[in-house]
């Protein structure tokens, strides 16, 4: 069930080689990106607000996924079982928990809601639940084998049919919704900062600059799925109308890029201001005196004013 598993067949044993080195390095940049996140929210406590909490399940799936990624053993029975089961689990767990951001933010900022803490439970039905479902559609009627150094690989149309429904289907579905939610969320946030362009004080200013950083920033969040997965579902599609061609160049790039959604997660979603300024206020109590004067405006970090971000836009403060 592997993603990588689906780009095999048809190569040589220097190219799975290959790819199998490619999928371990950018595995291994996703599980260091994400454990770093999930490792910030179980250390610093101000971080533990609900709007990151949905990061924190973003980063623990990311984590998980290219966890399973890097030790799955085709040799081995159970561990190619492992592989291919928990890798597809993970990836849609992770498409899904960005749905549930990006629906937070909508929520949120657009609906003026203050209600999403209560749908946590419901959260968790729904990615968990869907991630289950479509993990368990995909094993009916498997052939549960190895090919190279991938398991679950599906050969007949029948079974690369059910790959596009049950994994490129709830993937493009997520980036279509997170597309169409975050244009609602920045297109309403431009109108009230146009609403508002007749103020010309300083205070304004300066959160209009925050303002625009962060619709900026939610500007990039759903060009994180389709930048990992692009190349994998034109390979998944050619793959489907060419079985017996392969193109190793589209190979690599659909394995490496798949691969690195967790590290590109943890830097969009993980590290904003608020994980920033936690990491060095740790840091400034250690940093040395003269550091600091190598340093000077290093001390001015925790004065700065918090740029507007998912946490801010929660107004968990009115719990």
């Amino acid at each position: 069930m592997g993603e990588t598993g689906q780009v095999a067949g048809g190569l040589t044993a220097y190219d799975r080689e290959v790819l199998t080195a490619v999928n371990a390095g950018a595995a291994s940049l996703s599980f260091v990106g994400s454990g770093f996140i999930v490792l910030c929210y179980v250390l610093f406590k101000e971080l533990r607000k609900f709007s990151f909490k949905l990061v924190f399940y973003l980063a623990l799936s990311d984590m998980l996924c290219s966890f399973f990624s890097m030790v799955g053993d085709p040799s081995r029975g159970f561990f190619c079982y492992l592989h291919g089961y928990s890798t597809h689990f993970f990836y849609v767990a992770s498409f899904l928990w960005t749905t549930t951001i990006a629906f937070t933010l909508h929520r949120t900022v657009v609906r003026h809601k203050t209600d999403v803490e209560d749908m946590e439970a419901m959260f968790h039905l729904y990615v968990w639940g869907t991630s289950l479902v479509v993990t368990v559609v995909r094993s009916i009627g498997n052939n549960h084998s190895h090919l190279g150094t991938w398991c679950w690989s599906q050969s007949g149309r029948t079974g690369k049919a059910l790959h596009l429904v049950t994994f490129y289907m709830p993937l493009w579905g997520a980036i279509l919704y997170n597309g169409f939610t975050y244009f609602q969320v920045i297109s309403m946030l431009k109108n009230a900062r146009r609403m508002a362009a007749g103020m010309s004080d300083r205070t304004y200013q300066s959160d209009s600059r925050a303002e625009m950083k962060a619709l900026n920033r939610w500007g990039y969040y759903p060009l994180i799925l389709i930048g990992s997965w692009a190349f994998s579902t034109i390979n998944r599609i050619h793959d489907f109308i060419e079985p017996s061609h392969k193109i190793f160049w589209l190979s690599v790039l659909d394995v490496g890029t798949a691969a690195l959604m967790g590290l590109f997660n943890s830097i969009a979603y993980g590290l904003n201001s608020s994980v920033r300024r936690a990491i060095y206020e740790r840091l400034d109590l250690f940093w040395p005196d003269r550091l600091k004067r190598w340093f000077p405006n290093s001390s001015k970090f925790r004065n700065q004013q918090q740029e507007s971000e998912l946490v801010a836009l929660t107004n968990e403060d009115e719990h």
